[in-house]
């Protein structure tokens, strides 16, 4: 588990204590259905329900002698309960336990998650409606492309969260099931019945069909949702990263008091925070890759995925929660120059306006090949030589001769790029309530 990145909500999900709190819940749940249904008798379930518990250490001491993590639990809490023990695990299989705890830990971790990405996506919103009209160069290839604005900038962010809070829906309902039908899902020392009213204490539904275990299609999906939220994140990181660039210097991850950029260069604010997203992003996608890899079992199971699950599900909830975390506090008090926004736009030497003068020649009746020609060969020339593009499209007589100055005014305004950014800003929170 990477416990340097654990929160502690997150982090307290993954604890030993907590799995074997889980296992311990699906035991007791078994018990009380095998009651329900005349098996156990009253009197051991009251003596089992006061006195089943665990001790994490028993449990290590004992697993180091018998080397299977599930008996060492069973007879930690035998030592606790006594003779009405005997009822505990009737006609179940290790993973009757295991996967059905398996599946609440990451039900648990995923409505944790759920939480914390739409109060992020509430954050995207408040940002996007704050700079809905701070005006900023759009880049493509990093090469300054046309103006947009930041906050259309964020308004793509804030759609694509929006897509990972479904994603993380689907994923919720996915895992939300267990099995509780022996060693190989045919019921064989259990009754149906006791699954159905053990899942539904736990809050589970029955998978229709198991083997031993729950079929990993359902945890490579909940990985696989994971690092695809991860690698947006990362995205996210990326632009910030470019934006605060000394050449670019748009923007700036928070610096704080105190805060020192480099052992050797005083001036120094690097956006480290934005880096270590992007870092461990790429963890996250990369058990995604184990996630695969253990759909494909031999037969009705084996345990080549179980070591493996140990260490992905805590490393890639833990991980994608601090992203997450770390993202929101970064754009929750990042600092935003306009005023540099605008410098960069000016910067260009107003080259940015050439599809403007391109379509305005074309209006006029230029043939597009022609209008095009004659807009980059200006464009060149100011690009090349270092000239303003529009002091050489206005001395042009190709272009004069079809263009008036006020022709030439309107190609080089800004606002024909703010027309339509209400109107797309109203199709993206146009269901919102």
């Amino acid at each position: 588990m990477i416990e340097r990145y654990t929160r502690p909500a997150m982090g307290a999900i993954w604890t030993e204590e907590n799995k074997y709190r889980k296992w311990l819940d699906v035991e007791l749940a078994v018990c009380e259905a095998w009651s329900r249904l005349g098996k156990i008798p009253p009197s051991a379930l009251r003596t089992i329900r006061a006195k089943a518990d665990f001790s994490v250490d028993r449990i290590d001491a004992i697993e180091k002698v018998v080397k299977h993590d599930i008996v060492a639990f069973l007879t930690s809490v035998a030592e606790k309960v006594g003779p009405e023990s005997r009822h505990i695990h009737l006609g179940l299989t290790s993973y009757d336990v295991v996967d059905t705890a398996l599946s609440l830990l990451i039900k648990e971790s995923l409505e944790n998650l759920l939480a914390d990405l739409r109060a992020f996506h509430r954050l995207l919103k408040r940002q996007a409606l704050k700079h809905r009209r701070t005006v900023c160069i759009g880049r493509t290839h990093g090469i300054h492309a046309e103006p947009v604005t930041f906050g259309f900038k964020i308004l793509v962010w804030y759609e694509e969260i929006g897509r990972h809070i479904g994603r993380l829906e689907n994923a919720l309902r996915t895992i939300s099931v267990g099995r509780i039908s022996g060693s190989v899902g045919t019921f064989i020392h259990l009754d149906p019945r006791v699954e159905v009213m053990a899942l539904k204490k736990l809050k589970l539904q029955p998978a229709k069909v198991s083997n031993q275990v729950l079929q990993r299609d359902r945890h490579a999906e909940v990985l696989s949702t994971l690092a695809l939220l991860a690698t947006s994140i990362e995205k996210i990181a990326v632009e910030i990263r470019h934006l605060q660039r000394t050449e670019v210097h748009e923007l700036e991850e928070p610096f704080t008091a105190g805060q020192k950029g480099s052992s050797s260069m005083p001036h120094k604010k690097n956006p480290v925070r934005a880096e270590r997203i992007a870092g461990l992003a790429r963890l996250v996608r990369a058990n995604a890759g184990v996630g695969l890899e253990n759909v494909v079992l031999w037969h009705e199971r084996d345990i080549s995925h179980s070591s493996a699950e140990r260490i992905v599900f805590p490393d890639s909830f833990i991980v994608t929660d601090f992203l997450l975390a770390e993202a929101a506090d970064i754009i929750g008090h990042w600092v935003v120059h306009p005023d540099r926004m605008r410098a960069n736009i000016d910067a260009a030497r107003g080259l940015i306006f050439s599809q403007s003068v391109l379509l305005a020649l074309t209006t006029k009746g230029l043939v597009r090949e022609e209008a095009y020609q004659i807009v980059q060969r200006n464009s060149l020339k100011a690009w090349n030589e270092g000239l303003d593009f529009r002091a050489l499209i206005a001395a042009d007589p190709d272009v004069t001769r079809v263009l008036g100055p006020k022709d030439i005014d309107r190609c080089f305004s800004l606002a024909p790029y703010l027309g339509k950014i209400d109107y797309i800003f109203e199709r993206v929170f146009r269901h919102e309530s």
